[in-house]
């Protein structure tokens, strides 16, 4: 029974002296509450009582950094909130360089990034959230490392201008989108007016194309006309013309007007017309009936 409980307290003291450091962990082992070493994952053994261990997670963290206020350059309140990814690369300076590593770290983020959007306008801020990423993450750089951590990726969830700011804004851009509607709506309209004068001139023009076109056939068959006529004449023989004489002669003498002039070379001839000796005769006989 002695024996036993002997065996019993080497057994407790043996796992006293025991302790596991899990995986992807480190250690860190204190002596009489000071830092004697770091250890990795695995079995550890320590003095009991005199000795204590720390275990410090060396896997990656999400951390979120909650909405606070920064000011722009041009004096507009913006509102914003980060996320990040972060893990410990140095336990010792992780737990004994600072009494809240992890709160100092965000503290730090928070510091740069009032400072990198305080040196920009509103607009610009709002428009340039992956170059403030850049900017932020390249400012922490190995800033950092004083607390045993580093950052392996920082990102701006949202900036928002105040409800002021935004309902401005709001007012602007209405504006704006109404002043193109109405460009485009002008210039719409001008277009449908430039392309109706067009279309109406193009019009004007085949019209008088087509009119130039019929007046120049037109002229062209006269033209043609009047010369085989001329060709006709010319091959005519002299009695032709003396027969289209007679014809016009007799169709004046077949109606209400009978004057007839003539040059003075053809007043001798004048008898020999049927037409002629008829009208003489005629008018003869009406002076002797009239004496």
């Amino acid at each position: 029974m002695k024996y036993l409980f002997l065996i019993i307290i080497i057994l407790f003291l043996v796992l006293a002296c025991c302790r596991v450091v899990p995986q992807n962990n480190e250690g860190l082992i204190e002596t009489l509450g000071k830092y004697s070493r770091t250890v990795k994952a695995g079995l550890v053994l320590i003095i009991p009582v005199i000795q204590r261990l720390r275990k410090v997670s060396l896997a990656m963290f999400p951390a979120e950094i909650s909405k606070y206020s920064i000011i722009t350059k041009d004096n507009a309140e913006i509102t914003t909130s980060l996320t990040l990814n972060y893990l410990v690369t140095d336990s010792y300076k992780y737990f004994y360089n600072n009494t809240d590593s992890v709160k100092s770290m965000v503290e730090l983020i928070r510091g740069h990034l009032r400072d990198i959007i305080g040196r920009m306008d509103l607009n610009d801020a709002l428009g340039s959230t992956s170059s403030i990423n850049s900017q932020l993450s390249e400012a922490i750089g190995d800033l950092t490392d004083i607390y045993g951590i580093r950052v392996v990726r920082v990102n701006i969830d949202e900036l928002l201008p105040s409800t002021e700011i935004q309902k401005a804004m709001d007012k602007q851009l209405t504006a704006d989108r109404e002043k193109i509607a109405a460009i485009e709506k002008a210039e719409g309209e001008a277009k449908n007016i430039e392309l109706t004068t067009k279309a109406k001139n193009e019009a004007l023009i085949a019209t008088a194309k087509a009119k130039a076109e019929a007046v120049k056939t037109e002229a062209d068959a006269e033209a043609y006309r009047i010369n085989q006529l001329q060709s006709s004449l010319a091959k005519a023989s002299d009695g032709y013309f003396k027969n289209q004489s007679l014809d016009s002669f007799n169709n004046l003498a077949k109606g209400p007007n009978n004057l007839i002039v003539v040059d003075k070379d053809n007043v001798t001839s004048l008898g020999s017309i049927p037409a002629a000796a008829k009208v003489w005769h005629e008018t003869t006989t009406n002076n002797e009936l009239e004496k």
